[in-house]
Order: structure tokens, then C-alpha cells, then sequence
């Protein structure tokens, strides 16, 4: 798991209010104006802000740390160089606005306290790297990816040869346009055209980018398999087509930048 707070403590100098100073003199600092520095996380339409984060190797499941605060009118602007590693935004920020505690704030009343945000930045920018595939013709007997996303039921029950990103991590399968990741490879998301693909021979995802613990696997390949399209397909039913190939055989998938 990876643990934000450790991060926390060594980036907050001896002048710095954070988290666990404010909590630990909550009473002194009600109703007043503060700055106040933590992790923030926004997951499920919840806006908090904790000691730190954990998640899963994939940066998935994002968790507060400790006792989090209810946050009001957090700037989303604030948020766009943050972690972002697809079912949730994270990382370090400053907030300044009105402490409140002894309350029930939020959904449920579930946070005994709250920040009325009046203004917030990022402590930290997380910095992104996009890899894409060209959008081009393939040569004989390939389809882009680009025309089976365009006109996914014109392509319906074909057996078709395509290119672009494969990425899986556990939740979302999926062939993309491209890839993005943070500068040290970690959270990886797929980017641009994107339909959900199943199927994916494991012996070929050895030759591909892989996650810790096999937490995420990811790359440029070339596959044949059956295209449906005209549907609801994938997690939540969010993708128009679908590529179905045969996880038996090796020939079904191949890596165009395999590992050395």
C-alpha cells in the first residue's frame, strides 16, 4: 500500500499547521480562520481532508488516514495536477478557510469536523506522461481502432486485427487510444478511444508494463478477436463495443514494444 503520510510529516516545517495539530487542538481553533496543511481526497462524491492517504498498489481504493474533515466548497481547480488514479483524486494541499468542530457534517453527518473552504493549492503537482497510437491506417486486413470506436456496428461479429493500448487493473479492461502515468510510472489510466476488451492471453502480459504485485498491466499491442458493437458492455455498461479474444492462444495478442 502506498501511505501519504510520511510525505506529509517530512514536507511540514516547524511553523506549519496541519492536520494533526488542528485536531489535536480542535477546541482552540473553532470557528476561527485557519491554514491548515493535509491530504485531501475526493472519492465518491466525499470531499475530506486527512492525515494522509493509502491505497492499493494501482493507486486504487483510496483511503483517509486517521480521523478526516469535512470539506465545504473545496476549488476544483485545486485539484488538476493532483493524483488522479481513476476512482478518485488525492494528494498533498494547503487550505485556508473556517474550522468548525463538535458538529455532524456531511453525508450521513458521519464527520465530527469541517472546513467552510474559502481558498486552497496543491502542495504537490503530480506530473503526467501520455503515450498514443497514430492515428493511421493499419495496412491490409487491420481495422483502426479509431473506426471501430467511430462505427461500432458496422463492424458487428466480424473477427477483426486492430492496434492500440492494452490496459487492465482489475477493474477496467480495456484496448485505448493511448496511456498516461505519472512520471515514475505509477497510476496508470487509459486515455482518448477506448473499448472494452476481455480475453487477453496472460502469457503475453509478461511482455507488457506491470503494475506491483500485478497490479496494472499496460502497453501498445496488436489483437485479433470477435468485435461486438451496438451494446452496453464493460464495468457499468459504459462502452459501446467490445473485442472478445481467446485467452488460450498466444497468437491472439502480441506486444509491439515488448520488454527487454
Amino acid at each position: 500500500m502506498l501511505c501519504l503520510a510520511v510525505v506529509l510529516a517530512a514536507c511540514a516545517g516547524a511553523d506549519t499547521l496541519y492536520v494533526p495539530d488542528l485536531l489535536a487542538r480542535a477546541q482552540e481553533f473553532n470557528g476561527k480562520e485557519i491554514t491548515v496543511s493535509g491530504a485531501y481526497l475526493d472519492r465518491d462524491g466525499r470531499q475530506v481532508l486527512a492525515l494522509g492517504v493509502s491505497t492499493l498498489d494501482n493507486g486504487l481504493d483510496a483511503q483517509p488516514l486517521g480521523d478526516p474533515i469535512w470539506l465545504e466548497g473545496f476549488p476544483q481547480a485545486a485539484t488538476t495536477d493532483l493524483h488522479r488514479p481513476g476512482d478518485a483524486v488525492y494528494g498533498f494541499v494547503r487550505v485556508n478557510g473556517r474550522f468548525e468542530t463538535g458538529g455532524a457534517f456531511g453525508p450521513e453527518s458521519a464527520y465530527q469536523h469541517r472546513i467552510i473552504v474559502s481558498a486552497a493549492e496543491p502542495i504537490e503537482r503530480v506530473r503526467r506522461e501520455e503515450f498514443r497510437i497514430e492515428k493511421r491506417p493499419l495496412g491490409e486486413g487491420k481495422t483502426s481502432l479509431f473506426d471501430l470506436a467511430a462505427d461500432p456496428t458496422r463492424y458487428n461479429g466480424q473477427t477483426v486485427t486492430t492496434q492500440g493500448y492494452y490496459f487492465w487493473n482489475s477493474v477496467i479492461y480495456v484496448l485505448a487510444e493511448g496511456v498516461s502515468t505519472e512520471e515514475d510510472g505509477s497510476s496508470p489510466q487509459p486515455i482518448g478511444v477506448m473499448i472494452w476488451m476481455e480475453g487477453f492471453p496472460p502469457a503475453v502480459s509478461g511482455d507488457l508494463n506491470v503494475g506491483p504485485n500485478t497490479s496494472f498491466v499496460w502497453g501498445r499491442v496488436e489483437v485479433t478477436g470477435q468485435f461486438q458493437g451496438g451494446g452496453n458492455f464493460g464495468k457499468d455498461g459504459a462502452y459501446p463495443a467490445q473485442l472478445l479474444l481467446d485467452p488460450e492462444n498466444p497468437a491472439s495478442a502480441r506486444a509491439l514494444d515488448p520488454k527487454k
